[in-house]
Order: structure tokens, then sequence, then C-alpha cells
């Protein structure tokens, strides 16, 4: 291990905000520091040099990745903290660069993907008090050819796309769930979405490195793969195979000590029947849909340059549904999109309630810098679109608690993630990781972390189940 001096190396802690994709991209900066001679540790008070991944999302999600930079920074000199350092990475250092750097002095640093290859080198040289020159944003779609066959032969730096996981790649989390990332950036130009222009244009893994991945993920304890990208039904579009997924999926659930696989974010426009039936059928892949409906009115998703209406979404989910009846369908909308209408809101509250969704995740709309919708006209105003949110909310609140109460009686096979004191709680699998509710095991005992438990369910509260193992 390298050594900046005869002292013990340098530590660092990682903090992670926003999506899976982004524990992703920290665990391969966990990686990459501890290669170059960093100290891993859990608690930034503890810690020579805080590494905070933000998230630029939307408004909320900035303002988390803000206030987290805030509170490590406020370690330096209070609670007798030892942080030299304080570096802002991820989307939001990368959308923002030299802006966040002004706005926020706090930090002692803003890095950019294209600082990930060298992170070692980059934070030790903050440490020791040199300056750091924020990058000034660009669009990243830029550096990739438009061709997506292409785009293999570009050096450009994509998170999370390194190869030979287990020397760039450290785990952060000792939970059976690991996410394994397929691609990143994405080709759809969504007039409300700024993310391609900060992460790029969409370039696929290949199945060797995400195979290889998935073992070493195996071997370091996990047994579900939450495979996660801005958007999963491309992958294979840029290797010349547009199938791809359809073949990778059994081959990862072959992959020893995986119990199953999860597919995440599927654009419905391009979900084809041949994926449905391979995350529908395949032995070790979980029925499961994250379908990103957005909304159901043709017109508004034509405006939103998304494609679809409430029959086609509604002909998805009965694809879905005829090849495995119990499998788990999650989706997010937009609410108060610009020039919504009263007809165009029903028709959404119409589609949910026929949709019949595990999960669905609600945000009112809000402009966000550089999209096309931002300069659209017939902008609702803030309160309407608070009311309609807000209605669509508790709508979809009592819809989910209705769809979870519908599988009472049905058996699940339940991934344990936690056992504390005697409360046994884990995922059947029609719920996703963090955001799609959990199972809570009664008279299981001998359930531990990582058991896979068949169970029937007894009972709900909201979206989450209980279930009482099943008895052979």
């Amino acid at each position: 291990m390298t050594k900046t001096s005869e002292s013990a190396p340098l530590s660092v802690a990682m903090v992670t905000l926003g999506c899976a994709r982004n524990e992703v991209d920290s665990e391969e900066l966990a990686g990459r520091l501890e290669a170059g001679g960093f100290r891993l540790v859990d608690d930034p008070a503890d810690a020579d040099t805080v590494v905070v991944n933000t998230c630029g999302f939307v408004e909320a999600a900035k303002k988390d990745s803000v206030d987290t930079l805030l509170e490590a920074a406020d370690l330096k000199v209070e609670h007798g903290g030892r942080a030299q350092a304080v570096v802002a990475v991820g989307c939001l250092a990368e959308r923002y660069g030299h802006e966040l750097a002004s706005s926020l002095p706090e930090a002692d640093a803003v890095l950019g993907f294209d600082d990930y290859p060298d992170i070692a080198a980059r934070l030790r040289s903050i440490v020791a008090g040199e300056q750091h020159q924020a990058h000034t944003p660009q669009d990243r779609r830029l550096l990739l050819p438009i061709t997506p066959v292409e785009r293999s032969l570009s050096d450009a730096a994509v998170p999370g796309h390194a190869s030979g996981p287990a020397s760039v790649r450290r785990r952060l989390d000792a939970g059976p769930t690991a996410a394994l990332k397929l691609a990143s950036g994405c080709d759809r130009r969504c007039t409300f979405c700024a993310i391609p222009s900060f992460r790029g244009a969409f370039v696929s893994r290949r199945p060797t490195d995400v195979v290889a991945e998935a073992r070493w993920l195996a071997e370091q304890g996990a047994r579900e793969l939450f495979l996660v990208s801005e958007n999963s039904t491309s992958y294979g579009k840029d290797l010349g195979d547009i199938r791809l997924l359809e073949t990778l999926l059994p081959e990862l659930a072959a992959v020893e000590g995986v119990a199953r696989v999860r597919v995440s974010y599927l654009q419905p426009a391009e979900t084809r029947p041949g994926l449905i039936e391979a995350i529908a059928t395949t032995p070790g892949v979980v029925p499961y849909f994250d379908l990103s409906f957005q909304h159901a009115s043709a017109s508004v998703l034509r405006r939103m340059r998304r494609f679809g209406d409430p029959d086609s979404f509604l002909g998805l989910l009965e694809q879905v549904r005829a090849l495995a009846p119990t499998a788990g369908v999650r989706s997010n909308v937009i609410v108060g999109f610009p020039g919504e209408t009263e007809e165009e809101f029903a028709t959404l509250c119409d589609f949910l309630v026929a949709a019949r969704m595990d999960v669905t995740g609600v945000f009112g709309y809000s402009d966000e810098d550089g999209t096309e919708a931002a300069g659209f006209e017939g902008k609702l105003d803030d309160d309407e679109i608070r009311a309609r949110t807000e209605h669509v909310s508790t709508l979809v609140e009592e819809l989910n608690a209705q769809r979870a109460e519908e599988r009472i009686g049905e058996q699940v096979e339940v991934l344990v993630e936690s056992v504390d004191a005697g409360e046994i709680v884990g995922r059947a699998a029609h719920q996703g990781p963090e955001v799609d509710g959990t199972t809570m095991l009664l008279d299981a005992p001998e359930a531990r972390v990582g058991d896979i438990v068949a169970a029937v369910v007894v009972a709900t509260d909201g979206v989450d189940l209980i279930a009482e193992v099943a008895r052979q």
C-alpha cells in the first residue's frame, strides 16, 4: 500500500446520495482510493477527507446534496472532527462544476467525472493544500460519437464502467443486494430531463465485464443483483445487438451464489415482447417491471417527447401479467407539466386506477436548467401543481395499498435483509430495493440475512406486506 508519509495512510469516507447508479460509482471511487493508498472509514467524523457523491436530479435532491456538503464541512471545525478536506463529486458536481465551487466555498474541491480515474492523486493534492480548478460543464453527449456502435472507441470517462471489478470496486454496503451497472447515459431527448447532458450519451458495458462483476459481487456476498442504468431497454444497441439483455439475463441468473436478478428502468416505448418474456419467465430473474410511464395522456407525452397513451400502456401491462400474473410493476409520473389541461390530468388519473401498479412515484413538475420544457409556455402556477400533485399522491397511496391487499394469500419468496431483535424484514420478488416497500416475516426464528424464505402474505400495511413462513 502506498503511503504519503511514515504515518498511517490518509483516511476517506464516502457519502452517497441519490440513486443506485450513484452507489455503483461510489464503490468504484472507493476501490480506486483504496488502491491508491487511502484507508476507507464509515464515519465522516473519523476521516481525513470526506467525499460526497452528490445527486443533481431535481431541486430537492440538489438541496440535499448541498446540505450534506455543508454538514461535512462543519466536521472540520466542530465535534472534534479531523476532516482536512471535503470534496464534491457526482452528478451535481459534474452538472455545475465551477459554478458550484464558487457558490459553495465550504467545499475544498469540486471534481467532475473526468477526475475519477485519478481520484486518489486528486484527493492527495487537495489534502496537501493544492488548489483544484473546477471544470466548466459541457454537454457530455458531445464527447461520444453520434453513431452508437462507434462509442466503444472513445476514451471518455464513464463512471462505473471500469473493467476488472475486483481491483476497481469496493463494496460499501454488506447487504445481500448489490447494484450492477448495465450502461450509462441516455440517447433520448425528453424535454423535462437534464440527465443526458451531464451523464452523456448511452454506452453499454460489455457483457463479459457485467458477468465478471456479477461473479465478484456474488463472492462478496450479494444474493440479489439489481441491474441499473438510465435506460435498460437500450442495452446492447451500441454493441450491435439490441436484444443482448435477453441473452445476458440467463447468464447472470446462473452465477453461483446469485439467488435472483432484477432489472430496473425500462422505457415503455422500447419494451419489446422478447424482453418482457425474458424478465417474466427466465428462472432466477424476478418478474419485476420498472416502467417509466411519466404520464398517460398522449398529448402530454408528445410535449415530453415521449410516446404512448393509456391503451398502449395498459396493453403492455396485459402482456406482462399474461406471462406473470403476480409480477411487480412500478412507475413514476410527472404532474403539472406545462400545458397540462384538466382533461389530460384526468386521463392520467384514470390510467393509474386501471393500471393496478404496486408502487407509483409522483413528482410535481419543476423547471430544470438547460431543458427544453423550461422554455415552454403554458406553465401552471405553483399552487395548481401542488394541488394536482397532492391529489395524485393521495390517489396512488390508496391504489398501491389496494394492490398490496390483493396479494393477501399469495405465496412470496422473501430475501431477508435485516434481523433485529427478532424482527425479520426483507423484500418479496415484486419489491425493488429502497423504494418499493418491504415484507415482515412472522415465525421465522432461524432466518438469517441473505436467506430466501418462502412465505404466505397474511396482512398489509400500506405497500408493506406481513407474511408467515410457508409450512411444508
